[in-house]
């Protein structure tokens, strides 16, 4: 005999499906975060902004990403990872080939990664955004640029130690500061090379800019140490 008192099985509850619809959203997400981050910072985007840009909606990018902070990190540390990996993956070619290797050799495989950047529509607003970041004294701000560049800028400076004994440590991470420096400005798009010359001068192809910040650099690294 049965028991028709019993309760019935729990339902159980799960979390909303994914989102319908067709092509990467979660990439076209992150596009059009980059593009509108790059634009307007982090405090003037919105997520009724980005939903448009995308051609999704703002429930599509909570499901995928959460709150404004989270998505903002998923879009920096996309392209900030890829940077630092070229980066490595350029100085570990440097110390495994046979031939002996220079100062400029070392600054030129930090340079290189991001200059290919400007070649793409997202690689110049990740530049932007960049450029927006290291102006930025908040602790997401902090916490980013330590993920992404603390690491290969130690490992830089470490090889360029082996190549510059006579300088101490705290001299060669200043300078390594520099270059970060004058590569963020140049590649910022505030340069303003042009109206600082009256027109004398102009921003020259990638490859030229490059060979410039090495040669000016390498001579600045070289220098002995004012202290």
């Amino acid at each position: 005999m049965s028991d028709d008192s019993a309760s019935p099985p729990p339902v159980r509850r799960s979390r909303p499906g994914r989102p319908e619809g067709r092509g990467n959203h979660r990439e076209a997400v992150l596009d059009a975060a980059e593009r509108t981050f790059a634009e307007r910072g982090f405090a003037g985007a919105s997520y009724r902004e980005i939903a448009a840009e995308a051609a999704v909606t703002q429930a599509m990018i909570t499901y995928y990403f959460g709150s404004k902070p989270d998505l903002f990190r998923e879009v920096y540390l996309r392209r900030g990872r890829q940077l630092a990996g070229e980066r490595m993956a350029l100085l570990e070619a440097l110390q495994a080939r046979e031939a002996p290797f220079s100062v400029e050799d070392v600054v030129r495989a930090y340079l290189v990664p991001p200059f290919g950047l400007v070649t793409s529509t997202g690689g110049r607003a990740f530049l932007r955004l960049q450029a927006r970041l290291h102006a930025e004294p908040d602790e997401m701000a902090f916490g980013l640029r330590r993920e992404v560049y603390d690491a290969p800028v130690r490992a830089f400076v470490t090889v360029l130690a082996g190549l510059l004994p006579h300088l101490p440590a705290d001299v060669l991470y200043r300078r390594f500061a520099q270059i970060i420096g004058i590569y963020l400005y140049i590649l910022s798009d505030a340069h303003r090379i042009s109206e600082i010359s009256a027109g004398a001068a102009a921003m020259p192809a990638t490859e030229t800019m490059i060979a410039e910040i090495v040669a000016f650099t390498a001579a600045g690294l070289r220098a002995q140490s004012a202290a």
